[in-house]
């Protein structure tokens, strides 16, 4: 199991320190309890990324397990994705559109373009960000939930997320969610553990109306 970057029970006492209205959040929510997932490759990860994207979890997990299942120990790896044809990546489920994202994927890993772990430890998050990005059908939120999720970066803070903003309008009670400007805004106050924050505010949604297809 990957650590985390950073010293959770430390980083919840800062963020109770530095905002009444999120403390009274992590006090209904309780202990934080985010682990970071099984340590897997930039390529791993961006894989699974784009094949869930606009599809339901079972549907995505479904097409994932065929596309796995293509390969030797139902694990693809950059070189055997790049080789397989097009039409296998179809059949297995991908749009075509993901055919060729994640042919994209493949390309720009073995070109060094997609960073290996060990390259990642040295990287920024912004410069991470903007890296990754450079793949097809890789936006920054996909990215930003690689730091949170597998990389265990302590201070990410999706202001794209609609989970992440619909929970700031509960734990602050607002009438309407903010926009990313007033989201960044106050998150400044946050830093350096953003993502713990962000993490309690998933927390506040699934309060207010269930736990649902968010991250975890």
């Amino acid at each position: 199991m990957k650590k985390l970057a950073y010293h959770p029970p430390a980083a919840v006492a800062k963020l109770k320190r530095a905002d009444p209205q999120l403390a009274a959040l992590i006090a209904r929510v309780g202990k934080f309890s985010l682990a970071p997932r099984p340590a897997v490759t930039p390529f791993d990860s961006l894989l699974q990324a784009i094949v869930y994207q606009q599809l339901s979890g079972r549907a995505a997990a479904a097409i994932h397990a065929r596309l796995r299942a293509l390969y030797p120990r139902n694990r693809p790896l950059p070189q055997h994705v790049a080789a397989t044809a097009d039409g296998d990546l179809r059949a297995a489920g991908l749009s075509w559109a993901k055919v060729a994202a994640v042919k994209d994927l493949a390309q720009k890993t073995l070109a060094g373009t997609v960073p290996s772990n060990r390259r990642l430890r040295g990287m920024d998050d912004e410069e991470i960000i903007q890296r990754l990005c450079e793949v097809r059908g890789v936006g920054r939120w996909t990215v930003e939930m690689l730091l949170i999720f597998h990389q265990g970066r302590p201070d990410v803070l999706p202001l794209d997320d609609l989970g992440i903003r619909k929970g700031f309008k509960y734990a602050f009670n607002l009438r309407k969610a903010p926009d990313a400007k007033r989201l960044g805004a106050h998150g400044e106050r946050w830093r350096p553990y953003r993502s713990v924050a962000s993490w309690y505010l998933w927390r506040a949604v699934d309060l207010h109306e269930g736990p649902r297809n968010r991250p975890d």
